[in-house]
């Protein structure tokens, strides 16, 4: 756990109930579980005697979201922490874990800084999963937009090339009608 947030005192009583000394009420795993979603640190005590339970409560949590499907541990990886309590890997995997996962999680933010610099507006957070939409729906009309401005800037370019380079028949009355009508379906893409 880090220590740069507060953390949550929890202290099970005999009848196994986990009371919230913050809120002063009682709470179930699932809020447990919320609260370390939330990026909220927990620690989870033993009333009468102290003992910290908190490791014995998080692998609780892991165990019922694997059992539910909700499968991030891959087996292979599941019997090679099993197989390093037996071996000499067991002093130096907590560590291992601990920094492979910081390393993840700065990744993470890292990606996340960079796109919220790059596409203003992306990535807020947002009340309602809808709020926000059509500024994003107007950032992507805005950039396919000025894409397809290019490409097409482009493309007049290549096509004025390509004239300047070949002969031009003559001229006649149907072929510039048609060439305006041509020219308009153009503006029009």
């Amino acid at each position: 756990m880090t220590n740069d947030r507060e953390t949550i005192l929890i202290k099970r009583y005999a009848s196994r109930r986990l009371y919230n000394t913050k809120t002063s009420d009682y709470i179930t795993l699932d809020e447990v579980a919320t609260y370390i979603r939330e990026g909220k640190n927990v620690q989870i005590i033993d009333r009468k005697t102290g003992e910290d339970l908190t490791r014995q409560y998080l692998l609780q949590i892991i165990t019922d979201y694997e059992s539910k499907g909700e499968n991030i541990l891959p087996i292979n990886v599941l019997m090679d922490i099993v197989r390093s309590y037996s071996d000499q890997a067991q002093s130096y995997i907590p560590d291992f874990l601990s920094q492979s996962f910081d390393m993840i999680k700065q990744q993470q933010e890292e990606v996340l800084k960079a796109f919220q610099q790059n596409i203003p507006g992306a990535a807020s957070p947002l009340p309602t999963p809808l709020d926000g939409l059509e500024e994003w729906q107007k950032l992507q009309t805005n950039f396919f937009n000025q894409m397809m401005a290019g490409w097409s800037q482009n493309q007049e370019q290549e096509e004025t090339q390509e004239a300047d380079n070949e002969p031009q028949p003559k001229a006649t009355k149907a072929s510039k009608t048609k060439t305006k009508k041509d020219q308009a379906k153009d503006d029009e893409l």
